[in-house]
């Protein structure tokens, strides 16, 4: 992986903190709170539009080729279909 950033990585552009700050944090509830009161149905809907919205946003398929990757690194494949 050469163009992931795969490390700790949140924050607001131009902020700085002088103390132990956890914007990782922030971002699980902003999640959290985004999925609140959805359905099983509207809540992986809200996954995928998400996914979406931010691919698009990094743009980079170098990065979303290695992301996906990432992303699928250790989930076991799915048994075949049998014929």
């Amino acid at each position: 992986m050469n163009h992931l950033i795969t490390d700790p990585h949140f924050g607001t552009p131009g902020e700085r903190h002088r103390q132990a700050y956890t914007p990782g944090d922030d971002f699980y509830e902003l999640l959290i709170e985004g999925h609140r009161g959805l359905s099983d149905a509207d809540s992986e809907l809200m996954n995928a539009r998400l996914v979406l919205l931010l691919a698009n946003h990094i743009g980079d398929l170098r990065v979303l080729r290695e992301a996906i990757a990432a992303a699928r690194s250790g989930i076991a494949k799915a048994p075949e279909a049998a014929a």
